[in-house]
C-alpha cells in the first residue's frame, strides 16, 4: 500500500522496480488529495485509488480509521509513505505497527520534519542524503532501514540537490520495500530503536 499527496515519483519508482515481479504487489494507492498525479499514476498502472480528503471527516483521528479500514481490506502488510504530507495519528501508527515506511530527504536525526532540504543548504552542510526509516508517533524519529549519503558541492543551489536527492530516493525506496517483503528487516525485539539487516539478495 502506498500513501502519497503529489506527484507520485517515488510511487512511480516502486511501480517500475517492484511491482508485479514476484516479490511486492501495490494493493492500493491512497491519497488525501482528489487532484494528486499520483492517483493518476496508480490507474495507469491498473492499481486500485481511494481518496480521503481531510475536510470530509471530523478530525484527523476519523480520516485515518476510515484510511485504516481501508488498507486493511486490501490485505496490505506494508504501508509505504511517499510524499504523503499528512502526519498520521498515533492511533494509525498503532493500528500498523512496525509495518509503515517512510523516505526522508536527509540523514535522519538531521535536519527532519519540512524542507529537509532547505534546512541542509540554510546550515551549509557538505553532505547530506536520503534516510528509508520505519514510523512512529514522532516526527521523523522511527528506526532507520537504510541511508544513502548525497554530497553538496559549494556551487550547487536548490533545484540541482532537489535533484540529486530525488534520483537517490528512487533508488533505495524500492531497494528497502524489497528486502522487507524479503524478510530481511527487523527491528530488535530487544530494542526498539535498532533495525536487524540480513540481506540475503545475491548470496
Amino acid at each position: 500500500m502506498v500513501l502519497a499527496s503529489g506527484g507520485g515519483t517515488n510511487l512511480q519508482a516502486v511501480l517500475d522496480q517492484l511491482h508485479g515481479r514476484g516479490e511486492v504487489e501495490v494493493v492500493g494507492v491512497g491519497s488525501d488529495k482528489p487532484a494528486a498525479y499520483a492517483l493518476e499514476r496508480a490507474t495507469a498502472a491498473k492499481v486500485p485509488t481511494a481518496v480521503f480528503p481531510r475536510d470530509e471527516y471530523e478530525d484527523r483521528e476519523a480520516r485515518d480509521a476510515a484510511m485504516a479500514d481501508w488498507i486493511e481490506s486490501t490485505g496490505a502488510e506494508l504501508v509505504a509513505l511517499a510524499g504523503y504530507m499528512q502526519l498520521v495519528s498515533a492511533s494509525f501508527v498503532e493500528r500498523f505497527r512496525g509495518q509503515i515506511v517512510n523516505v526522508h530527504p536527509a540523514l535522519l536525526p538531521s535536519f527532519p520534519g519540512l524542507d529537509a532540504i532547505g534546512q541542509a543548504l540554510e546550515q551549509g552542510v557538505k553532505v547530506t542524503g536520503v534516510t528509508v526509516h520505519f514510523v512512529d508517533e514522532g516526527t521523523d524519529t522511527g528506526p532507520v532501514i537504510i541511508q544513502r549519503a548525497v554530497e553538496v558541492p559549494a556551487n550547487w543551489d536548490r533545484e540541482e540537490l532537489e535533484v540529486a536527492i530525488h534520483a537517490i530516493e528512487h533508488e533505495i525506496y524500492p531497494e528497502a520495500i524489497g528486502m522487507i517483503a524479503r524478510g530481511e528487516v527487523k527491528i530488535a525485539d530487544d530494542e526498539p530503536r535498532k533495525v536487524i539487516v540480513t540481506q540475503t539478495r545475491g548470496k
